[in-house]
């Protein structure tokens, strides 16, 4: 974990030079760094992370690191299309030829009003947020990828032998995007970055919750959390997270209890916090890999996620597949 991936290393001295040549042109030097009033960096502030840029490279697009500005917008336009909610057909699930949308929009479970995925990629047009592996790919183990796949039917069914079976996500314990690490997904993409003497907070819209990051070199604990154990460190104008200890698997596909996140914060300008986050795990894949994105600041106020009230969703998941359960016992000649 000590050696960074050069990969990363390149594309983020790559966004930094960028990011730095409109104000260094103007004044002759680089503009100073914002500082917090005890002469920290700073990189306070509410970020949104949505993007359509995606997790991992796809089988499309292999070979591609990044895409022209042509190819960039034919692309985004692509996804915005095969995304939209208010597309799908009501009994396939999936965008199909000549379906029309009802008039009042919505099918399946939302409607596309609902959702707030980004509606363009990173700034530098990357093809995916992974940026080591240089093929963009999450190097999963073989047998994590087939046992994923019978996880994924079993969610999609409502199978399962207690509520404590079902992912955290459906039990409204953590975020799908919150982390961490942190990752864009569906909608509630906003992340509040406070900062105090000693202390950093990331507070996420999502689930609304919020990591409590001592800054003062004290150890990991041995107490296992939903969130893990997070601890920070400043290395010049970069906040280094690093975070252990968690109870069992985190949102992120792959993570487990032995999951080891390193966070990385650096603001590249006003405006702009560039996120990246190392992972690794022995159990589900075969060597740390590495993501990098942009935390762009947004106007307004992070939203109360209330996820289902009463909790009463798991009951219908439940419920539903024991009577779906039923149902195949009687038919069975």
């Amino acid at each position: 974990m000590r050696n960074r991936p050069f990969a990363a290393a390149v594309v983020a001295a790559a966004f930094l030079a960028l990011a730095a040549l409109p104000a260094a042109a103007q004044s002759g030097a680089a503009p100073e760094p914002l500082r917090t009033p005890d002469g920290q960096p700073d990189i306070s502030g509410i970020f949104t992370f949505r993007t359509l840029t995606p997790l991992q490279r796809p089988s499309a697009l292999e070979g591609q690191e990044t895409l022209s500005l042509e190819e960039a917008a034919a692309f985004e336009a692509s996804e915005r299309t095969r995304l939209n909610r208010d597309l799908f057909d009501p009994i396939a699930g999936a965008p199909s030829a000549g379906y029309q949308p009802r008039a009042e929009g919505g099918v399946l479970s939302y409607n596309e009003f609902w959702y707030e995925r980004g509606v363009e990629l990173t700034s530098d047009k990357r093809t995916s947020l992974v940026v080591d592996p240089p093929d963009g790919r999450i190097p999963f183990r073989p047998e994590y990828q087939a046992a994923s796949r019978i996880r994924r039917l079993n969610n999609r069914n409502g199978f399962a032998d207690s509520y404590t079976d079902r992912t955290l996500a459906d039990r409204c314990i953590m975020g799908f995007n919150a982390g961490p690490p942190m990752v864009s997904s569906a909608y509630n993409n906003n992340v509040q970055i406070l900062q105090v003497p000693g202390y950093v907070v990331v507070f996420n819209e999502m689930v609304h919750n919020a990591r409590i990051i001592p800054l003062d070199g004290r150890p990991h604990g041995d107490l296992r959390q939903w969130s893990g154990d997070s601890r920070g460190r400043w290395e010049g104008e970069t906040l280094v997270v690093e975070t252990r200890n968690f109870l069992r698997e985190t949102s992120l596909g792959g993570s487990s209890r032995d999951t080891h996140v390193v966070e990385r914060f650096r603001r590249v300008d006003p405006d702009t916090v560039l996120y990246e986050f190392t992972v690794e795990d022995p159990n589900n894949f075969t060597r740390p890999w590495t993501a990098m994105m942009p935390l762009r600041r947004t106007d307004g106020t992070l939203f109360e996620y209330a996820c289902h009230e009463g909790n009463y969703g798991l009951e219908g998941i439940l419920a539903g597949a024991r009577r779906k359960n039923t149902q195949r016992v009687t038919e069975v000649p």
